[in-house]
């Protein structure tokens, strides 16, 4: 894993979430705000563990857990674009699977059920306090509501909100690009 171009992606993809804007000026303002050191500890976390540094994977593991107030497993993988907007109370599972653009908010969990996981595609955004949970599978473009508890697969496009999660918006390929 090329640690650097990832971070890069991050810092970038949050500028633009949160100033909707990717110029020097965002940039270094996203660098800045609550959540961006627990982005950087998670890739500094899984640049470790694509090197088989084991010691070093579990420093930042647990740096991100006293600093940030953050949880994510050592082995959940996330592409680039990952953004956490705010960090504190976010619990990962170790074997989350998840593709670019991701936006998590506060509180979020995404865990695993009985040894299966949640499997996240691309553009997906996840409101405070939500619950991803167990062997469901989130499509790309999707939106999760704030405190929604997802136990069923989301798909492509989808809006879903409550609990149970149900879908209240579906949108067409064409509305997402």
């Amino acid at each position: 894993m090329r640690l650097f171009p990832y971070i890069a992606a991050d810092v970038r993809k949050k500028a633009e979430w949160r100033y909707q804007s990717t110029t020097t000026r965002a940039q270094v303002k996203a660098v800045l705000t609550d959540g961006t050191f627990a982005m950087i500890l998670y890739r500094l976390m899984q640049w470790s563990r694509s090197w088989r540094l084991v010691p070093l994977e579990m420093i930042f593991n647990k740096l991100n857990t006293v600093c940030c107030q953050c949880i994510i497993g050592r082995g959940a993988e996330f592409g680039p674009g990952f953004v956490m907007s705010h960090c504190q109370g976010v619990v990962i599972s170790g074997t989350v699977r998840a593709g670019s653009n991701i936006v998590i908010e506060h509180q979020v969990t995404i865990g695993s059920e009985q040894h299966q996981s949640p499997t996240l595609g691309d553009d997906i955004f996840i409101g405070a306090g939500a619950k991803v949970i167990g062997p469901v599978s989130i499509g790309n473009n999707a939106k999760v509501g704030a405190n929604a508890v997802v136990v069923d697969d989301v798909p492509e496009g989808a809006t879903v909100v409550g609990i149970p999660a149900k879908v209240v918006r579906l949108r067409s390929h064409a509305q997402h690009v």
